[in-house]
């Protein structure tokens, strides 16, 4: 009797295994938003990331996070580190493509607590309110992510951050450009002292 418990849990586990590894080697979240700024303003946000701290969703886990700058203000081979408590992680995000006012495209690096390399989007595309900003990530699934995503749904998990970030971004962006179409103020008058 036991040896045919002991084999029903072998096969089960490996049925489990043979269905963790037929799922999906990549993963993506993909979210998009409309925001009522020209396309440059928004684009500007992201394209540094001195600027990510007001709107992304991640700067705000750990407000005691070490943060470091490296490479160019922004643009390509800007970089940016981070280290943080359990929840922030460590890791670092460089852009690897910057292409005024269309596309950033990031490489971004987990170092803890577990490692990972994706690949981050952002497109600007004209709309008729703005711009349509679209963000997306994709990865590879080694067979733990695979597992994990069982009992995960990583999309569900990652977009609700997505959504978050871009409803701050949209925010942001419309508050730049609403700064931007104010008008100059009027210069000072210069009041010239009487000559002696």
């Amino acid at each position: 009797m036991l040896k045919k418990i002991l084999l029903g849990v072998a096969l089960a586990l490996v049925a489990l295994c043979g269905f963790i590894a037929s799922r999906p080697s990549t993963f993506s979240v993909e979210r998009a938003t409309t925001i009522q700024a020209p396309p440059d303003v928004a684009f500007a946000l992201v394209n540094d990331f001195h600027r990510w701290g007001e709107w992304s969703p991640w700067d705000k886990v750990d407000p005691n996070q070490k943060t470091t700058f490296e490479g160019p203000a922004s643009g390509t081979g800007a970089r940016y580190g981070w280290s943080g408590n359990d929840a922030a992680g460590e890791g670092r995000m460089t852009i690897v493509e910057s292409t005024a006012p269309t596309r950033v495209r990031v490489s971004l690096e987990f170092i803890r607590p577990f490692a990972a390399t994706n690949d981050v989007t952002f497109t600007f595309t004209p709309a008729a309110q703005g711009v349509e900003v679209r963000w997306r990530m994709e990865g590879p699934q080694n067979f733990i992510s695979k597992a994990m995503c069982l009992v995960m749904d990583m999309d569900a998990l990652l977009g609700k951050d997505f959504d978050n970030g871009l409803a701050a971004l949209r925010q942001a962006a419309e508050d730049d450009a609403q700064k931007r179409a104010l008008p100059a103020p009027p210069p000072a008058e210069v009041v010239a002292e009487p000559t002696p």
